[in-house]
């Protein structure tokens, strides 16, 4: 990895999307181990998975980790403080807002 360089890995990977009421989510689990660190990008490949309602589709698949350079490592790490403070200006609440 160098300073402004980045690093490809192609990794095979687990896909998991629900869409039940219970639980709305998409997870990717990296099955050889891979880490993901700051300022990383992950790309996976194939068609869009879409779960039916009440349902949860799980597919292999694989990905593409682009490794993030020194000086993206240093400034997302650096930044990415003041990104989550932006989160902390909003608050949720039952009250309707009229």
């Amino acid at each position: 990895m160098g300073l402004l360089t980045k690093d490809f890995e192609r990794v095979p990977c687990t896909v998991e999307v629900s869409h039940k009421f219970e639980s709305l989510h998409a997870h990717v689990r990296f099955d050889n181990g891979a880490v993901v660190y700051p300022g990383d990008e992950v790309t996976v490949h194939g068609p869009e998975i879409m779960a039916p309602f009440g349902e949860i589709v799980i597919e292999q698949r694989e990905a593409t980790i682009a490794r993030a350079s020194l000086l993206e490592r240093f400034w997302t790490r650096l930044t990415g403080d003041f990104e989550v403070m932006e989160l902390c200006e909003f608050s949720f609440s039952e009250e309707v807002a009229l």
